[in-house]
This record gives C-alpha cells, sequence and structure tokens, in this order.
C-alpha cells in the first residue's frame, strides 16, 4: 500500500525564500491585520490579544497572557484556544515574506497544561515555500521566551490574493474593514500572493 503523504512534509524542490527587504525589521512590532480578529485585534473584547514582535531571519516571537476567557478545565488554557494562538502567530511569519495566506493544515502538539494568568511565548517560523505552499513551525513557551516548552505546531500555510477574503467575508464586516485606516494600512503593506 502506497503511503499518502502527509501535507506537513516538506518536498525537496522547496526553498527557504528570502526575508522581504521591506518586511518588519527584526524588534518591530506587528500591526494586527484586523481590529476585531479573536487572535490579534487590539478591540476584540474577550480575544487573545496577541502581540507579536518580527525576529531574526524568517522568525517572529508572539505573546499573549491566558485570561478567565480563555480556560477550557477550571483554571487551564483550553487545548484549541492554543491551537489558535500558535496558527496566530505562524500566520504571522507570512508578514516576513509580505504575502496573505491562509491555513490549509495545522497540527497541534501540547506538552503542558497552561494555568490561567501565565503567558505564553510563541516562536514561529517559516521553513520553507514553494509555489503558493508555506510551511512553518512553532513552539509555545511557558512564561518566558526560554521557558518550558507548553505547546508545539507545525503548519501549511497557501497564499491566496486579498480577493479572497473580500469574497468570502460577510459583507457588513467588509464594508467597515474597506474604511478602517488600520486594515488598509495592512493591506498597503502586502505583496500580492497568486
Amino acid at each position: 500500500m502506497e503511503r499518502t503523504k502527509h501535507p506537513l512534509d516538506i518536498p525537496s524542490d522547496a526553498n527557504l525564500p528570502q526575508r522581504h527587504p521591506d518586511a518588519p525589521q527584526p524588534g518591530e512590532s506587528i500591526a494586527s491585520h484586523y481590529r476585531h480578529c479573536f487572535g490579534c485585534g487590539v478591540d476584540h473584547p474577550t480575544g487573545l490579544h496577541l502581540v507579536t514582535t518580527a525576529s531574526d531571519g524568517l522568525s517572529v516571537v508572539s505573546v499573549f497572557e491566558v485570561t478567565e476567557h480563555h480556560q477550557g478545565a477550571p483554571g487551564i488554557a483550553h487545548g484549541g484556544l492554543l491551537g489558535l494562538a500558535l496558527d496566530e502567530a505562524l500566520g504571522a511569519t507570512n508578514w516576513l515574506i509580505r504575502v496573505s495566506g491562509v491555513t490549509a493544515h495545522l497540527e497541534v502538539s501540547y506538552k503542558l497544561p497552561i494555568p490561567v494568568g501565565s503567558k505564553v511565548f510563541v516562536t514561529a517560523q517559516i521553513l520553507a515555500v514553494r509555489g503558493r505552499k508555506v510551511w512553518a513551525s512553532a513552539i509555545g513557551r511557558l512564561n518566558s521566551i526560554d521557558g518550558p516548552i507548553a505547546v508545539q505546531a507545525g503548519s501549511l500555510f497557501i497564499q491566496v490574493p486579498l480577493e479572497h477574503f473580500t469574497k468570502h467575508g460577510r459583507p457588513q464586516e467588509i464594508a467597515a474593514a474597506a474604511q478602517d485606516e488600520h486594515v488598509l494600512h495592512h493591506v498597503a503593506n502586502l505583496d500580492y500572493a497568486p
């Protein structure tokens, strides 16, 4: 029986891309792509409010604090929410090559429970690109950038044109975003994907 290729298997002809010359510089904050995003949005009332900073090479560091709004079991972060946090950090790596993309595959491994009140430091990096596919990985550490590993993820993103979002989003949110200076700035800073 032939083995089916796993989505996170990186093909031998994939390459490590160059950081875009106009990408955020190491230490520079990467702004939220949408103010109401549950992961990084500054205006979402119960969201993660994930803060992301560009790092060296093709990596970013994101930080968020687990609040009472993020629990699954009493006093412990919900696993799905941790997957969302890693997905958000992984997605932010696309800023470094200046493309828009959507998650095609995400795999998460949980190592430690994360109590409410903890901070999670996520380091995410691009591993390879081939055509429209972008492979990345992330490690979430407890309470510091070098704390114990609590959660890990691998992902596959597909580069999409910005029309993908206007075609599939709800018209009222698209109309509001089209008037939002923050969103317009975000879009202006992307190179359009195929």
